[in-house]
């Protein structure tokens, strides 16, 4: 049998493909409101007006909620000027595509929510509920969470704001509270010359720690940090520029130390679910009555046994003869300066956003972005929050790559 050669027809021609490039698409004029926040202690706004007059030099529309800006000292004609449109029925807010919360979405905002919106706000896993997750979803909606979201350095903007805010704000709350007007034990925080200084515990070496340590050494307070991560506490003393006095976790040396202190702060985070507790309540019998627990971990639960939840309307509460300061939320309590912090961050954004023609668009760019987004269209992509409440998880990426 002759075996058949290949041969090639002269009538078809081969010539090569041009290469299909993804091309970016024009930028999209985003429509942002802005509402007023109405959780629990909330007095920060997401864009301060001169943030808002960035966007709108830029064609973008920003409407924003009658007062939205009261609890920062920004006035509707703040806003009014910068050329944002002031609304007073909170339901017409909820009907912009685009919306900027300092709080995250609250149970009376759910029936407002529209189908496709998209959500940038906080997320507080630990208030999270599963019913709003659930509502969510079902209206389609795509939501970026500020605790997660990171830029191109790979950090957490927001979260590191707010922790600078609160570590600084710590020891202007210890030293309002050691004064006798405030039935503290009298002491200067600090000391003066000739006298010792004030001692300072600090369990936690993260950025509240690192700045509540630069305020207190500032001073002249004598300061101790503990925390089990020693990567933590070298990373600390480098940032500071200086040895500080630093330990592992060890209950006996931190029981040691706390008895003498006239204050202590609790820094302790997880990255999820609850803070760790380490302070035991027989540690906070031991110590000096009069001296003072600020537990800025009571976001997430308290790292000290004693800690209850308190407001700025009663912000103390006295057990063992120490006083406890467990307001939650502290950046809110300096909300302007907080205001601006998270406005430096989400403006810029939010114009890259518009730039790159929406943020679906921009999610297909840009990596970081993609961290901070828990749901995509209705489509959970968070996998810690699934877990928690046993919902169904997809992944971002193939979510993303399925729609190209």
């Amino acid at each position: 049998m002759a075996t058949i050669k290949p041969s090639i027809s002269p009538s078809i021609t081969y010539g090569t493909l041009e290469e299909v490039l993804d091309v970016k698409p024009q930028g999209a004029k985003m429509n942002i409101g802005i509402p007023k926040e109405i959780a629990f202690q909330e007095n920060r706004i997401a864009l301060t007006p001169d943030a808002v007059g960035v966007l709108v030099a830029n064609g973008n529309q920003v409407a924003v909620e009658h007062k939205a800006g009261e609890g920062s000292n920004y006035t509707d004609q703040d806003y009014a000027e910068v050329g944002a449109k002031i609304v007073y029925d909170r339901a017409d807010i909820f009907k912009c595509p685009l919306l900027v919360k300092s709080a995250p979405p609250v149970e009376e905002d759910m029936p407002l929510l529209m189908q496709n919106q998209t959500i940038i706000s906080p997320i507080h896993l630990s208030a999270l509920k599963k019913e709003y997750i659930e509502k969510m979803m079902e209206k389609r909606i795509t939501a970026l969470s500020f605790e997660n979201f990171k830029d191109a350095s790979g950090t957490y903007p927001i979260v590191r704001s707010m922790s600078e805010i609160a570590g600084s704000a710590v020891m202007l709350i210890a030293g309002q509270y050691l004064s006798s007007f405030n039935k503290g034990k009298g002491v200067l925080l600090g000391g003066i010359s000739g006298i010792p200084p004030t001692k300072v515990v600090i369990v936690g070496a993260g950025i509240v720690g690192e700045f509540a340590t630069r305020n207190a050494l500032a001073l002249g307070a004598s300061v101790k940090v503990f925390d089990n991560d020693v990567y933590r506490l070298k990373q600390l003393q480098n940032n500071l520029g200086q040895r500080i006095w630093t330990s592992v976790l060890e209950p006996r040396i931190l029981s040691k130390q706390l008895k003498t202190c006239e204050v202590a702060v609790g820094a302790l985070s997880n990255e999820y679910g609850r803070a760790p507790v380490v302070v035991t309540e027989e540690m906070v019998a031991a110590m000096r009555p009069g001296s003072i627990i600020i537990d800025v971990a009571i976001d997430r639960g308290g790292c000290f046994e004693t800690s209850e939840l308190t407001s700025y309307e009663t912000p103390t509460f006295i057990k063992h003869d120490v006083i406890h300061y467990c307001v939650p939320n502290i950046p809110s309590g300096f909300a302007r300066t907080a205001s601006q912090a998270i406005s430096n961050v989400l403006m810029p954004l939010i114009l890259e956003v518009s730039d790159e023609g929406g943020l679906e668009e921009m999610v297909w760019h840009n990596f970081n972005l993609r961290e901070g987004i828990y749901m995509f269209k209705g489509a959970l992509t968070d996998f810690y929050i699934s877990q928690k409440f046993d919902l169904k998880y997809t992944d971002l990426n193939l979510l993303i790559a399925s729609r190209r």
